[in-house]
């Protein structure tokens, strides 16, 4: 059996990239799983598959930028479950515009879902992932939560903040003497459909942004990213680097420190798509 079988397993995101490629692997791995989307149609299918596995499955249509129905879908799936042993708090959003260009509301949307709703499931779990007494928690952060690049700069402060927010909660827990591990996941270039979902500034070309990132940097299968994800948290990894791209841009921006920021702006000047 597994380290997962039985363990009640909660993911945002569920419906399609990496939230459903976990969900199957922990499905076939014996765990209990309560999934949720804002994608109602994604969200049937990852059910339906998991199923097929042989998975307990709980689906709800769930937006993570709401605190209050947060708070209440919690309690809802530890009276269902009985417990609560993990979440992975993966959803998220993305898009590309500059910082001079962007309007308020486009930055704020995107910390609302990409840093809020990762703080609001963090924060409705963790009394239960507490009390479960083998309790995990998982948050999504990217490879542009350990270097900015220009263009990126919602998602970069979002990422960049559940990256602090997460390492500080895995020091409180350390702390506090809790069972309860946390993991922050840095993904690179991962063949899902967030660049084809995300939007754009003024001036900028989503789906050429989109085709870009498609056929240039995503690497790497949300399948693989699930069994590096679910490795990594089998061994209680405070940081998990998915794909070649992660690993290697950690290490150089560790080694050049704030150096990287010009060689990252001329490289994103000649080589992404220009803008209207």
């Amino acid at each position: 059996m597994s380290s997962f079988s039985g363990k009640v397993v909660v993911i945002t995101g569920a419906g399609s990239g990496i939230g459903r490629a976990v969900a199957l692997n922990l499905a076939e791995k014996g765990a209990k799983l309560a999934l949720s989307d804002m994608d109602s149609v994604g969200l049937a299918e990852t059910v339906r598959q998991a199923q097929a596995l042989g998975a307990e499955v709980k689906s709800d249509h769930l937006d993570v930028t709401q605190r209050e129905a947060v708070l209440e879908y919690a309690d809802a799936v530890a009276a269902h479950f009985g417990k609560v042993n993990q979440i992975y708090n993966n959803a998220g959003i993305a898009y590309h515009g500059e910082i001079e260009k962007s309007e308020f509301k486009d930055i704020e949307r995107i910390m609302d879902v990409d840093f809020w709703g990762v703080v609001n499931g963090t924060k409705a779990f963790l009394p239960h992932v507490i009390a479960s007494g083998d309790g995990h928690i998982v948050n999504v952060s990217s490879l542009f939560g350990l270097l900015a690049t220009p263009g990126q700069s919602a998602y970069n402060s979002a990422k960049f903040a559940v990256r602090g927010f997460t390492e500080s909660l895995r020091q409180e827990m350390l702390i506090a003497r809790h069972p309860v591990k946390v993991t922050c996941v840095h993904p690179g270039g991962i063949k899902t459909a967030i660049a084809r979902n995300a939007t754009a500034g003024p001036g900028e070309d989503s789906a050429v942004i989109a085709e870009f990132f498609d056929k240039k940097l995503a690497r790497t299968t949300p399948e693989e990213a699930a069994k590096v994800i679910v490795n990594g948290v089998s061994k209680g990894k405070g940081r998990v680097l998915i794909g070649a791209d992660a690993k290697f841009l950690d290490a150089w921006v560790r080694l050049v420190g704030s150096g990287y920021q010009r060689v990252v702006a001329m490289v994103v000047a000649r080589a992404m798509p220009k803008s209207k």
